[in-house]
């Protein structure tokens, strides 16, 4: 073959070389490109994964029926910040419109939209527009739930016996509970009956309470959920009536009941033998006993004591379902007997280990007789419905405590979930129990002294020295 036939066959074979590496090349980039445009997936390597929409924020968005549209309101310079927050949002659902304008370059578009300088995010779902407060997935998520419930959702507190208050603001009052339903776009309100009822949330001394007088007393009909939350004295019989009509009429009831054993000297609450009859009477008895956790879970992962037990594993009913392996604390709380009878259908949510013990007898400072307790499990909460045409919903604790302040705020526990979820369940809002938006955490790099002297040595010493030794290495091999 002569040789610039032999030199044109080789050109030509390495032209169609580069033209099938490059038509290759073109191909894995334009195939990357669709696949990443139609499937945009991240991975979240923080421990509390801050990063990822949380199970309520998903469930709201993947469940929406209609378009939303969210209209972002900002510089132009703070537009990547928040794509990083609502690009999440619209991944999840093609119903989510995200639009951001800037109102200084665009302000009559800005104003069109609705834009005002006490928000800078509204979520606009067809019913109703909602701004959200500030540029976090719990103020989007809370927007976006109020402006899809377009009804009022009121949660009255009943104050009849001392109950604890949602305006005490110290660790064991409830003003916590109200924001967390103001958040969710519940109003919130106080139903006192007429009388002379206690103070709520104040200690009251067993030797001088007194029932209010509560005669023609009724539950509101605006009332989506009733919440009775530690009472301390006893209810009378017109109070308990109300509550007796209301539930078994479709009305549903959140019941938190204290321990009624004397656990220190100047308080000690007065069971209500008309309100544990009616709970009887639908299937759940409060027990006069306190329980204590054996186990040492609660001790060894938040320093707990035994009358704190600390709940990680939950039943199937649909308040509980999403929380496994989320812990709960519930101090000193009372044990329930459950059964299922012919006024209403009952299902335990959770409840102690076999590690567990029961007493009904606390001696002088606290003293208690493992010897004279019952051993667990112990039901610490169920829930109910009413059986009939009605279908009304109930759900007892056997402590009011882990509802307040101390417990609520928690960021190591799930106690803000599960009121919210038991609130949704009661409201015959299933679609909104989940998991909440997770705070954001700092995670903190711990270097001691051990740690501190190895990066040394190896950052400062060990690579530079190796580099130069391979340098060497081949500088000697070719030399």
């Amino acid at each position: 073959m002569p040789r610039h036939d032999w030199m044109r066959t080789r050109q030509t074979k390495y032209t169609a070389y580069v033209t099938l590496y490059l038509a290759v090349i073109i191909a894995v980039l334009a195939a990357a490109n669709f696949l990443g445009n139609r499937y945009d997936k991240t991975y979240d390597a923080t421990a509390n994964k801050q990063f990822s929409l949380s199970g309520q924020s998903i469930k709201v968005v993947k469940g929406l029926k209609n378009d939303v549209h969210i209209t972002y309101f900002a510089e132009q310079s703070s537009f990547p910040n928040a794509r990083n927050l609502l690009d999440r949002y619209a991944n999840l659902s093609s119903k989510i419109k995200v639009e951001y304008i800037d109102p200084v370059k665009k302000p009559q578009q800005a104003r069109a939209a609705g834009f005002t300088r006490d928000a800078n995010l509204i979520v606009d779902s067809g019913f109703r527009k909602e701004p959200a407060k500030a540029l976090t997935e719990e103020e989007v998520t809370g927007a976006l739930i109020r402006s899809l419930k377009n009804q009022t959702r009121t949660v009255y507190f009943l104050s009849a016996g001392g109950e604890y208050s949602t305006d005490d603001t110290e660790a064991s009052g409830y003003s916590n509970l109200k924001q967390l339903l103001d958040g969710d776009n519940f109003k919130t309100q106080v139903l006192t009956p007429k009388g002379n009822a206690p103070e709520a949330g104040k200690p009251i001394n067993i030797n001088e309470k007194q029932q209010p007088q509560a005669a023609g007393f009724e539950i509101p009909k605006d009332c989506t959920v009733l919440v009775v939350g530690g009472p301390q004295l006893a209810y009378p019989p017109a109070v308990v009536d109300a509550i007796k009509k209301y539930v078994e009429g479709g009305g549903h009831a959140l019941f938190m009941l204290d321990d009624p054993l004397r656990l220190s000297r100047d308080t000690q609450t007065q069971d209500s033998p008309e309100l544990l009859s009616l709970l009887s009477d639908w299937g759940v008895t409060p027990d006069k006993d306190l329980v204590l956790d054996l186990s040492g879970v609660g001790q060894s992962l938040f320093g707990t004591g035994p009358e704190e037990p600390v709940i990680f594993q939950y039943e199937q009913q649909t308040i509980v379902r999403p929380m496994q392996r989320i812990p709960t604390a519930f101090p000193l709380a009372r044990s329930l007997d459950i059964k299922s009878t012919g006024a209403a259908s009952v299902e335990k949510m959770f409840g102690t280990s076999e590690d567990s013990l029961s007493v009904d007898d606390i001696g002088p400072g606290g003293a208690i007789d493992p010897r004279k307790g019952k051993k667990g499990p112990f039901t610490l909460a169920a829930a109910g419905t009413i059986t009939g045409a009605n279908k009304g919903r109930f759900v007892v604790f056997g402590t009011a405590r882990w509802a307040q302040n101390g417990l609520i705020g928690s960021k190591a526990l799930g106690n803000r979930d599960l009121f919210l979820n038991t609130v949704d369940w009661l409201s015959s809002d299933e679609d909104l129990i989940s998991i909440r938006p997770k705070d954001t955490q700092n995670q903190a790099l711990n270097i001691t002294g051990q740690r501190g002297s190895l990066m040394f040595l190896l950052s400062i010493i060990f690579f530079p020295l190796a580099v130069v030794v391979v340098g060497l290495g081949t500088w000697w091999k070719r030399r």
